[in-house]
């Protein structure tokens, strides 16, 4: 905007010096005054030469602006005022349209003042100066033509071809190569913003890459974690099935088991029922994740009791580490099944990396009960604590460690509460807080 005021600025300059040229190159050349003057003059000759028929030499003495001569009828020169003619007749003064007046007697008409001046001399002046002003104003258009042009050239075509080959450098994937542009030309926030395309294709192609990466990296670590407890499940049903194949062979046809062997077939089973838990969900964690990155996933949020999140904790709470605490009476607007997702998901995590005493606090805010879920591990460091609610992302601390996990949980947790119309927000302060914004009915 600030060159195209330039150029408009410099464009009304050139128009008024024009303008003043052209006045100036105008000024002083012959009007209708200037006429009357001529006449006056030739007035003031007849009237002089009249009154002094003899005595033609008084004329030297008044002063005219122009030459002039006196002729008597057989054209003969009677005074050559100051510029002697001999040439000249009252003939050759009529075709050449010369100021002319008779000079009379009572004899009647014995001479002819002539100004040597056509009229036209101003004119000639005026024609001149036209062609001069026109040629030099056609100059100035000129030049100020080809200098916009070159103007035109450098800031508008220039950018342009850089950009067209800056697109075909784009089309074939070449993204490193920056834009080169000159923020002083008309479109130099343009190109800036073309190479702000061209960043931030790069880093979404980046982006792609890397999470390409780190869902090969899923599938891997998926097939490691479920290859755990399948192999705990295979193990366990092994060990049941040694133990009913040597029972059937050392009893009879009734086989009785004893207490302690009951309470050992329990314990296998329920190790059978652990591992299946972790299947479920690993394999749920990753149905969610897929549904929701094809825009499918989908809650049904109704009005329920708060003291449904009571149940939702001790359901969830198989190792019975959560000190619940005074849980307001509200009616809140959620969707339980996945409301039970998210806090599920949660106290697994605390399980997992802290493996202590969870909190569970409650206070009202602002239309909204916030749930705070919190363990007394050693927390996550500060330049993480914005990162664990992302997709696939676990603390270097965590992932270092080898302990098996996703990255998915707080993930999802995350976008189910947004999808319920609240959030989640993340703290590491005597361990990780997790706080749910619950909203209310």
């Amino acid at each position: 905007m600030k060159s195209y005021i330039r150029i408009t600025v410099l464009t009304a300059v050139i128009f008024i010096a024009g303008m003043i040229l052209v006045t100036v190159l105008t000024s002083g050349t012959v009007t209708q005054e200037t006429s009357r003057k001529i006449i006056t003059e030739l007035n003031d000759i007849v009237r002089t030469a009249e009154d002094h028929r003899n005595e033609l030499d008084v004329l030297s003495g008044i002063g005219y602006s122009g030459d002039y001569v006196i002729l008597d009828m057989t054209d003969n020169v009677l005074y050559p005022g100051t510029a002697a003619n001999d040439e000249l007749t009252v003939e050759k003064a009529i075709q050449k349209r010369y100021p002319h007046r008779y000079l009379k007697d009572e004899s009647g008409v014995w001479g002819c003042a002539v100004i040597l001046d056509d009229g036209l001399d101003g004119y000639r002046k005026l024609r001149y100066r036209f062609i001069t002003g026109m040629g030099i104003g056609g100059l100035v258009i000129l030049s100020g033509m080809v200098c916009f042009g070159i103007y035109l050239n450098r800031n508008v075509i220039a950018p342009f071809r850089k950009m067209q080959d800056f697109a075909g450098k784009v089309a074939e994937g070449r993204l490193d190569e920056p834009l080169e542009m000159d923020r002083d030309n008309l479109f130099g926030a343009f190109s800036e913003s073309f190479d702000i395309m061209r960043e931030e294709l790069s880093a979404s192609k980046q982006r792609e890459l890397e999470l390409q990466k780190k869902e090969r990296e899923l599938v891997a670590s998926l097939s490691h974690d479920l290859k755990t407890p399948v192999t705990g499940i295979k193990l366990a049903a092994e060990l049941l099935q040694m133990r009913f194949s040597v029972k059937a062979e050392t009893s009879g046809t009734d086989i009785v088991f004893g207490r302690s062997e009951i309470d050992s077939m329990n314990e296998g089973v329920d190790g059978i029922l652990q591992k299946s838990e972790q299947i479920n969900a690993l394999v749920s964690d990753l149905f969610a994740s897929t549904l929701d990155d094809l825009g499918e996933f989908k809650v049904n949020c109704r009005d329920e009791d708060s003291q449904v999140l009571e149940s939702i904790v001790k359901a969830c709470d198989d190792k019975h580490y959560a000190i619940m605490g005074e849980l307001p009476a509200v009616i809140i607007n959620i969707d339980r099944k996945r409301m039970s997702q998210v806090i599920g998901n949660i106290i697994s995590n605390s399980y997992k990396y802290a493996d202590t005493a969870i909190n569970v606090d409650f206070r009202l805010s602002d239309g909204f009960l916030e749930m705070c879920i919190q363990d007394h591990g050693n927390g996550v460091p500060a330049d993480e604590i914005d990162l664990i609610t992302n997709k696939y992302y676990r603390g270097r601390a965590w992932t270092d460690s080898g302990t098996d996990g996703n990255g998915l949980g707080l993930y999802i947790a995350k976008m189910l509460m947004k999808k319920m119309n609240g959030g989640l927000t993340a703290e590491s302060n005597d361990g990780l807080a997790i706080t749910l914004m619950i909203p209310l009915s």
